[in-house]
């Protein structure tokens, strides 16, 4: 019996080409697409499962908090003390508690010099808590040691070749040996963050003294990570953190329990990845509800051609009466009918699955160059990916011929075979709601495209307070710190070079910095109760960024105490503090981390420091006392290149034996988008597809459509009808339901982009340009594909 259906099944294709090709290009197209897109959530979904434990590793965080409540910072690192008093406080349930500090140090080997930017102190239990790969060496004793270090394998190669790395010695910054005591395996990229060296974290003890490590609790640099035993209840361990809390850091100042302000949160690991955007992570990670887009993206495209398919079934399926009605006065049963038409939309599914197959092939490479990952096809290896493939393939095929198979089933055979069979039925049919839906997606995801480039331009061009356009930032060190007057001589010698100037934050990045305050506020001195961001600056550095001052001046360098008693604040900062204008801070007094007794001498008007994802948040410049991360150059239009080459060559003697490393600051605030840069391309591809997808289905159907009034169209033209008026005649329904389709996605787009466009402490307008144009763009793609069947019926003779 499958044997006569695979051959009906094959002889009907053979016959009915063109809506063959139709329906499995269709299938294929929309069956690929999702396969991309399973390939990349399943990879998202897995970040850090690999770990043995996975299940029991928590990463501990610290949140700060207004009085209001409001979250005033929540960090992904945390001091120093917090993980060994954790282990300490809590015998039997924290098992290992395990800490990481990043650094960037020059590591050299003979003539090799790079400068490491995953390079990592980490506590010797590391190998304890975190499953990675052992090639040499023992996990228990690889970090005992201070200045021992454990690589990766390609790190081994880097340095060393096909030699044994066990052993080698490495400088640190010019100044440390260290021996290599351990490789591991290169990290699986599913992990939330990479490293290619870990030092071991006593080199750090010997750095600062345990004493003063365990007493620094300002330092929140550290990433800290607890294993907890199998099955624990993670919510009874929470419960008790308060208490620990008040135990460590409580009270307060004023007065109030220390956990109303600062609070621990545990993170399980695996959900770092997609759900963890704090105020610092070691690296960016990704969020989930991009998974949710991506995934519903991938779903809606598949609709779509599964509702070809369901079209051109259900409209070739008249044709095939006379077929069933024979069939019945044979003597077959209406399930043996309804059997055969499901199987043949199973093969028809089946071959389209092939074809997505080879598509995604071809197309991997590119989209694993464009979501930056390494995904793979390995079918028959990845279970998950086979079942769900083998589920769409046979749930589609069920889907699309149960509606022909049950329809024509039930016809009488008597009335067929006497008369004929013509599809009846009105003028809201099923093809026409399914042809309505498929365009209704289509316009929605072309509009998406539209909402987020808005929303894109919107931020990069967006008038942030302050010249970001040619600005380059430079590493600083202590050597350029202790002589920088001299250096921004030189540097504004140089005829390319307008200003230089040190800070310890630049903007484009984040404000994780701050310290306790106390301000006078009408005649009296009061404790500053919420966080006031710091930046440690030169007398220049407003002017060379053009901030604009809203009351008071600018840091004098004739003026003495400007360098150790002078504050200028923000007006966010000025309103926050209860000053009912930025004229009324200037003079005020203020004090601030160590400095005490100081004035407020100038009010800057606010402007964004960080990306458009985070509101502006009061910050307060003093003049830098040793915090000199960075030097900022700002260069003329003219002759960049060879400014960048005096700049090089003067790091070159400032930074002896250190790489040179420059970024602009415009194209890194840039890199903060690269989120919605994605996905506005992944929006901008996937709904292109759903239109060529929807495009093959009206060809399809206008094809169809076409040749079952062949007749009318003759009787038309004899009647002395022209091209043009027959166009009309046959464009004008699919030009209604496209209509339609416009319609009901107007409100569903703006209710969806509005949702997306919440995520942004600053956010565009939704323009109606770009419902006006998916509109335009829907109707003249359907007039195009109907009116090139309908024209070529119309021309005949």
């Amino acid at each position: 019996m499958l044997k006569n259906y695979i051959k009906i099944a094959v002889r009907n294709m053979l016959r009915q080409k063109v809506y063959s090709i139709i329906n499995i290009s269709g299938l294929g197209i929309g069956m690929a697409a999702c396969i991309l897109i399973l390939l990349l959530v399943q990879d998202e979904l897995s970040y850090d499962k690999y770990h043995d434990n996975s299940e029991r590793i928590y990463r501990v965080t610290r949140e700060w908090k207004n009085p209001d409540g409001e979250t005033s910072l929540h960090l992904g690192h945390v001091a120093p003390p917090f993980g060994p008093l954790l282990k300490n406080d809590f015998p039997g349930v924290v098992m290992n508690a395990v800490r990481f500090l990043s650094d960037n140090p020059l590591m050299t080997v003979e003539e090799k010099q790079i400068v490491e930017n995953r390079f990592f102190f980490a506590d010797p239990d590391v190998f304890d808590v975190f499953s990675w790969k052992m090639i040499a060496g023992d996990p228990k004793t690889v970090l005992e040691e201070p200045n021992s270090l454990v690589i990766t394998r390609s790190t081994a190669e880097r340095y060393f070749g096909d030699e044994d790395p066990v052993g080698q010695v490495m400088n640190y910054d010019n100044s440390i040996d260290m021996k290599v005591a351990g490789v591991i395996e290169d990290l699986p990229l599913n992990s939330h963050f990479q490293f290619d060296i870990l030092c071991s974290f006593k080199t750090v003890e010997n750095f600062f003294g345990i004493e003063n490590l365990m007493s620094n609790y300002g330092s929140n640099n550290y990433a800290t990570y607890l294993l907890l035993p199998e099955g624990y209840d993670i919510e009874e361990f929470k419960a008790q953190l308060p208490d620990f809390m008040e135990e460590h850091r409580g009270p307060t100042q004023s007065g109030i329990p220390v956990w109303d302000t600062n609070q621990l949160h545990m993170w399980p690991i695996t959900d770092i990845h997609l759900y963890s955007n704090l105020d610092s992570e070691i690296e960016p990670n990704s969020d989930i509800a991009y998974v949710y887009i991506f995934t519903v993206i991938a779903l809606l495209t598949l609709v779509i051609a599964c509702i070809n398919f369901i079209n051109l079934s259900t409209a070739r399926s008249a044709k095939r009466a006379q077929e069933v009605g024979l069939r019945k006065v044979m003597g077959a049963y209406r399930i043996a009918i309804i059997r055969q038409f499901i199987s043949e939309s199973v093969i028809y599914s089946f071959l389209g699955l092939a074809f997505a197959v080879i598509l995604v092939l071809i197309a991997l490479p590119y989209f694993n160059e464009f979501v930056g990952k390494s995904l793979s096809l390995n079918i028959f290896e990845n279970l998950f990916v086979l079942s769900v493939l083998l589920g769409i393939t046979l749930f589609v095929g069920f889907v699309a011929g149960s509606y022909p198979a049950f329809y024509l089933s039930s016809f009488k055979p008597a009335t067929i075979l006497k008369s004929g069979h013509k599809a009846k039925g009105s003028k809201l049919n099923l093809r026409s709601v399914l042809v309505v839906f498929q365009f209704f997606i289509s316009i929605v995801l072309i509009i998406g495209v539209g909402v987020v480039q808005d929303q894109l331009n919107y931020m990069k061009s967006k008038d942030l307070g302050f010249n970001k356009d040619m600005m380059v930032v430079l590493p600083s060190n202590m050597q350029i710190y202790n002589k920088f007057e001299s250096v921004k001589y030189q540097l504004e010698d140089h005829p390319g070079i307008i200003n230089a100037t040190l800070s310890s934050r630049v903007p484009s990045g984040r404000l994780l910095d701050s310290n306790g305050a106390t301000a006078e506020v009408e005649g009296k001195m009061e404790q500053i109760n919420f966080r006031i961001a710091d930046i440690h600056v030169d007398h220049d550095y407003l002017t060379n960024l053009g901030i604009e001052f809203a009351a008071g001046r600018n840091f004098d360098r004739a003026i003495h105490s400007d360098s150790t008693l002078a504050f200028i604040i923000n007006e966010s900062a000025a309103k926050q503090i209860g000053w009912a204008s930025p004229e009324e801070a200037i003079d005020k007094q203020f004090s601030y981390g160590q400095r005490q007794g100081g004035r407020i001498i100038g009010v800057v008007k606010d402007f964004h420091f960080e990306s458009l994802h985070q509101p502006i948040v009061p910050i307060i410049f003093l003049v830098t006392s040793g915090r000199n991360n960075s030097v900022m150059v700002r260069l003329k239009e003219d002759n960049v290149d060879e400014t960048m080459a005096f700049l090089r060559e003067q790091w070159s003697f400032l930074r002896p034996g250190f790489p040179f490393t420059s970024y602009f600051v415009d194209k890194n605030f840039d890199l903060q988008y690269a989120n919605e840069d994605r996905l506005e391309k992944i929006i901008k591809y996937f709904s292109g597809l759903a239109v060529v997808i929807a495009s093959l289905g009206l060809f399809g159907l206008a094809s169809f459509i076409s040749e079952q009034r062949i007749k009318e169209i003759g009787i038309r033209k004899v009647m002395g009808a022209s091209v043009i008026q027959i166009l009309v005649l046959l464009t004008k329904g699919f030009t209604n339901l496209v209509l339609i389709s416009f319609i009901l996605a107007i409100p569903a787009a703006w209710f969806f982009m509005d949702k997306w466009l919440e995520n942004f402490a600053y956010r565009g307008a939704i323009e109606i340009t770009s419902f006006i144009i998916a509109g335009f763009l829907a109707i003249a793609i359907a007039w195009i594909t109907v009116g090139s069947q309908t024209i070529r019926a119309a021309s005949a003779n």
